[in-house]
């Protein structure tokens, strides 16, 4: 069973590592094309007033994205080994399955001799990618495959050398994912505190389940009763690692297995999903929420092995909702307008998709508070780009 405690620690520690291996990287002549391409992107959002950070403190930010996007792809995957989602375990797992991942190792390095731990993990994460229900995960709005060589082969080490550590004093190893339960709600407790200085950026605060659950009673369930399942559509524009999605996604399914119970559940299970809809700014709460939501429709389904998962679709795009979308009414008052530069962790398809004007039966969400301190971002006339 998953130590939440611990497993927090531990993972702040080793996050901490990461990012000090890519700002190194960034700034080193190791990967010169890595550090063009961060001068680039800077520049191009500089320009746009996506920000008035200095570069490096625009370079550390980024860094802890890419940094948290690797440790997140591996948890999932540990989840996904553990809980025998996935055959055969190719990065660890309890009792003989560490061993069984050893050998899935060794195998890789006999055929690629030349490549390093990054290449291997790489290889594990676009296996996954090709299978339907993994695709959204794995695939290309993974922040990793944005600089994938960003990160070192030795720090790619690390991180599965933290995932196959065994306890000295039982053999056993010291992180297990297995849950029968497949509870995902501890990736919430990554999402609030991986990255203190991610946590104070974003000013990132789970929801308590019973205010989640308030809140959903006193506006998902009337905006049903009101408007019908049919087309039904809410949306999170602050979803954060998805807790009122996940909580809208049963309910809806709840009330559709009541009104269609002859209905083949992996349809109803999808109409559910096409109701939901989240946008986050931070990339990994986004990364959470849809790794959270793919297993409560399988799990839902009685789908017990990711390979026999359909390709679910998922309403979810990462992106700043004040600045997204085609917003009108106060907004446009305001001053809102589009901006020139997307970075490439945004989804601009998805979120003009997702931030439309008037096709909401309900706006649930727990925003952050805060001011941000780019004065790119907060609206200082002492912004200066």
């Amino acid at each position: 069973m998953i130590d939440r405690t611990k497993l927090l620690s531990n993972l702040q520690a080793l996050l901490r590592k990461l990012e000090a291996d890519l700002q190194e990287r960034g700034a080193s002549d190791e990967v010169p094309a890595v550090g063009r391409a961060l001068r680039e992107e800077y520049q191009k959002a500089s320009k746009a007033e996506r920000t008035a950070q200095s570069y490096e403190e625009w370079h550390s930010d980024y860094a802890t994205q890419i940094a948290a996007a690797w440790v997140l792809s591996c948890v999932f995957v540990r989840f996904l080994e553990d809980n025998r989602l996935i055959e055969p375990p190719k990065l660890s797992g309890p009792g003989e399955r560490l061993g069984r991942a050893r050998d899935e190792h060794e195998l890789y390095f006999r055929t690629h001799p030349t490549q390093t731990d990054r290449e291997y993990l790489l290889s594990i994460f676009e296996g996954l990618a090709k299978l339907p229900g993994a695709k959204e995960i794995f695939g290309h709005h993974n922040p990793i495959y944005e600089l994938p060589t960003w990160l070192s082969g030795d720090a790619a080490g690390e991180l599965l050398k933290f995932f196959q550590n065994v306890d000295a004093n039982t053999g056993a190893l010291v992180h297990d994912f297995s849950d029968p339960n497949w509870d995902t709600r501890f990736l919430g407790d990554l999402y609030q505190d991986l990255s203190e200085a991610a946590r104070k950026k974003y000013a990132l605060l789970q929801t308590p389940i019973f205010v989640e659950e308030f809140i959903l009673d006193r506006t998902l369930d009337p905006a049903v009763e009101e408007f019908g399942l049919k087309d039904f559509r809410m949306i999170d524009p602050a979803c954060g690692s998805g807790h009122f999605l996940l909580g809208s996604f049963h309910r809806l399914l709840d009330r559709w297995l009541r009104k269609e119970p002859a209905t083949n559940i992996r349809e109803l299970a999808q109409r559910a999903l096409n109701s939901v809809h989240g946008v986050d700014i931070n990339p990994y709460a986004i990364a959470i929420a849809r790794f959270r939501l793919l297993l409560a429709a399988m799990q839902a389904c009685g789908i017990e092995r990711l390979i026999d998962a359909p390709a679910f679709q998922l309403n979810l795009a990462c992106g700043d909702s004040l600045l997204h979308g085609a917003p009108g009414g106060d907004q446009l008052t305001m001053g809102w307008r589009s901006y020139d530069h997307v970075y490439l962790s945004e989804d601009l398809v998805e979120l003009q998709r997702i931030l439309r004007l008037g096709i909401y039966h309900a706006v649930v969400a727990n925003p952050p508070y805060i001011t941000p301190k780019d004065r790119a971002l907060n609206g200082s006339p002492e912004t200066s780009v």
